[in-house]
């Protein structure tokens, strides 16, 4: 994989998109409730504009359901850059990410992420690992300066995803690497009891390939396919007596993200 200037174009929204999915994200003062006088708030639109002004522009935003003090919720705001792909020797075109979460009830700092979005499945990959753990930055004393130096930070270590990525393309599984790690993935959303109730059959189904691209015997595609199924809920789960009902997409942000980052070091691990 080659690390270069972007020829394609990312998808990004405006203000009233981003508005309209998440409208926690423009909320202009601080909780009161929560927050103390000595509180600085500082809006995550303010974040947004300058994160623009470096380049990085949003391609998706979240918030977290919230019955009590709505608007002050958790949220993430997804930022791409159009200067930057990764391409994969095979087509496969993989556009960085950086995930920004806040709240404004006082809870959070700004916390930001790398992420990997797979343009051959529209699907989202958050990098783990001690490399790219997240950076935070308070909001007392904020400024674009101090963001500046971050994302710089984040840019700087997408080679070595570059790296990561080769190695689990050139990473060739046998089939019993391949449930084995079908497994382990599982595990990440199931109880040990519910994995009791997979069969080898079952595994082998969770590991089909739905798209030709995905169908080989390197760790790169396996990881793919099986990150796909297991956070859209491509697969039936057991229940009381033996009956299955299908799994749930996963919805909550913050779940997506774990399980993510879970299975990313998973995925290294068998590289």
């Amino acid at each position: 994989m080659m690390y270069q200037p972007n020829n394609q174009k990312n998808e990004f929204l405006s203000k009233d998109q981003i508005r309209e999915i998440a409208p926690s994200v423009f909320t202009a003062k601080a909780d009161k409730s929560s927050t103390s006088k000595h509180y600085v708030h500082i809006p995550t639109e303010k974040v947004i504009d300058d994160m623009s002004s470096l380049g990085w522009n949003v391609v998706d935003a979240k918030e977290i359901q919230a019955r009590k003090r709505q608007g002050y919720q958790k949220h993430m705001v997804v930022f791409g850059n159009d200067e930057i792909v990764i391409e994969g020797k095979n087509g496969d075109t993989v556009f960085p990410r950086i995930l920004m979460t806040n709240s404004h009830d006082g809870k959070n700092a700004f916390s930001f992420q790398a992420g990997l979005y797979r343009l051959v499945c529209s699907n989202g990959l958050v990098i783990a690992d001690a490399e790219f753990a997240s950076m935070k930055i308070r909001h007392m004393g904020y400024d674009i300066n101090e963001l500046s130096t971050v994302i710089a930070e984040i840019v700087e270590k997408l080679p070595l995803t570059v790296e990561c990525m080769n190695k689990l393309q050139n990473k060739k599984v046998s089939e019993a690497q391949k449930v084995s790690f079908a497994k382990d993935a599982l595990a990440t959303r199931l109880s040990e009891n519910q994995l009791k109730n997979f069969s080898t059959e079952d595994i082998l189904a969770f590991l089909e390939p739905t798209r030709e691209e995905d169908k080989g015997d390197d760790m790169w595609r396996v990881y793919n396919v099986v990150q796909e199924k297991l956070i859209h809920g491509m697969f039936d789960v057991y229940g009381v007596g033996g009956k299955t009902r299908k799994a749930r997409k996963i919805k909550n942000f913050q779940q997506d993200t774990k399980v993510n980052q879970e299975l990313y070091e998973l995925a290294l691990q068998y590289a």
